[in-house]
């Protein structure tokens, strides 16, 4: 059996990308859950908060369109693919998690005090950074 192994690196990328969005969203989702349920207002921006884990996502999925047409361009070997795939996947990944518990912590803290909300998306965005730090330096390595 001849096993073709080109497009595991990409498809890994878009896993684990897709797993820590799944999961950081779940986090945050569960805290908005327990907010709404203590307040009669504000329910929009706790949803909203409790969505920004899944950006990780299109990362993830923009880096698996990339990769894969380079491999199919002979550029990209598919062992480096590989490597990519779980290093930068694991890092998106693990940024969508942590994402994930800044969002919930943000939802808790202006559940309390309304006007934490926006000062929240510091902590928020310093978190995506590092997604988006390990996709292009991703797209730099690949060339």
């Amino acid at each position: 059996m001849n096993f073709d192994f080109s497009m595991v690196g990409p498809a890994i990328a878009l896993g684990l990308s897709c797993i820590g969005s799944a999961i950081g969203c779940c986090t945050a989702g569960m805290a908005a859950h327990a907010a709404m349920a203590r307040t009669e207002e504000g329910h929009g921006k706790f949803i909203g908060l409790s969505a920004a884990p899944s950006s990780q996502v299109i990362y993830g999925f923009i880096l698996m369109l990339l990769m894969s047409q380079r491999i199919n361009a002979g550029t990209l070997p598919p062992i480096n693919a590989i490597a990519i795939g779980i290093f930068s996947g694991a890092a998106i990944m693990f940024s969508a998690i942590y994402q994930g518990k800044v969002c919930a912590t943000g939802i808790q803290a202006s559940l309390k005090s309304p006007g934490v909300f926006g000062k929240s998306f510091a902590s928020v965005g310093i978190v995506e950074s590092f997604a988006l730090f390990a996709f292009v330096f991703a797209l730099l390595i690949m060339g």
